[in-house]
Formats: C-alpha cells, sequence, structure tokens
C-alpha cells in the first residue's frame, strides 16, 4: 500500500470538506526514537471569522496569526496552560480556518482526546507553524483507504458552550461502526 502525503492544495478547500475528508487518513509523527502512525479517528472544524467558536472570532492576534496562513500549516496552541492541540490550517491564505484533530487509534489503541493525543505523539508550541504537507517531524497521508458517508458520524463541537448557536453546530466528525 503506497502511502500519500496530503499536499497544500488538499487544505486549500472547504474546512467542513476537508473535516470529513480527514477522518481514516494518517497521522504521522517523526522522532529520533522512531515513528508513530496513527488513524484519524475523530476531527472537528472551526469555520473563519464569523464561527464563534472559532479563536480568529475576536480577531488576529499574536497567537492566531499562524490560522491566516498557508493552508497545511500547524496550528498548536496550550490549553488550560496544560494541553497542547493540534490543528491544521484550512482554506485560502488569509481566510482563518482549521481543523482540530481530537482522536487518533494507533496499533488499535484509541488516543482519545486533543490533549491525550499531544502527548502521546509528543505534539507541542515547538511544532506549531510548521508545513504538515511535507515529510518532517509531523504530516497526513492518505493510505488509499475511503471511508464511506455513513460510517462518520457528524456531532456538535465539544467545550465550546461560550459560542452559544455556534457550539450546536455539527461541525465534529467521528468514524462511527
Amino acid at each position: 500500500m503506497r502511502a500519500t502525503i496530503l499536499s497544500p492544495s488538499y487544505f486549500n478547500r472547504r474546512t467542513l470538506t476537508v473535516a470529513r475528508s480527514l477522518v481514516g487518513k494518517y497521522l504521522v509523527r517523526q522522532q529520533r526514537a522512531g515513528r508513530v502512525t496513527g488513524r484519524i479517528i475523530e476531527v472537528e472544524a472551526y469555520v473563519g471569522p464569523h464561527d464563534k467558536a472559532c479563536h480568529a472570532s475576536k480577531g488576529r492576534t499574536p497567537r492566531t496569526d499562524v490560522l491566516y496562513g498557508p493552508p497545511g500549516t500547524a496550528y498548536v496552541y496550550v490549553i488550560y496552560g496544560m494541553y497542547h492541540m493540534l490543528n491544521v490550517v484550512t482554506e485560502r491564505e488569509g481566510y482563518p480556518a482549521a481543523v482540530l484533530i481530537r482522536a487518533i487509534e494507533v496499533d488499535g489503541e484509541l488516543i482519545d482526546g486533543p490533549g491525550k493525543l499531544c502527548r502521546e505523539l509528543m505534539i507541542d508550541r515547538s511544532l506549531n507553524r510548521i508545513d504538515l504537507t511535507a515529510r518532517g517531524p509531523l504530516w497526513f497521508e492518505d493510505r488509499g483507504v475511503r471511508i464511506p458517508r455513513a460510517k462518520v458520524g457528524m456531532f456538535p463541537r465539544i467545550g465550546v458552550e461560550y459560542a452559544g448557536e455556534w457550539a450546536k453546530k455539527l461541525y465534529r466528525f467521528r468514524l462511527t461502526g
């Protein structure tokens, strides 16, 4: 089976399209100790400055500047002062949108939760702004497996109650069955 690294054009599409299509793709972390590969099980979409759950909804800041960058760029931030979160920038440069990677499966083990995922793969702020479309310390792969639409559930996002109606949007995609 041949693996293809996902290209910038893959991420330069509507955020909801990218989010849904990432389910079943692979996240690869290369370190000196070796390579860890996980099948993506769950993601969440954050769709531009009008999306009250998106960090860009409060404007462009030093923290959110990366969201306005090229598609396929890593946006890694810290919440609660202790948990790293991995996102990939989507859509055209200048439009702030991204997909949060929430869960992966590694060797049959579910790593569920974006903070746990980052801890397990040793993803931290040192990877913020890296190009996820090139072989480096972290990238996404397509291994040719197609996931039927019926196998991807759509759910409200988690932990964004402050976003009002935007919290209820079905922007979380998870492999079901």
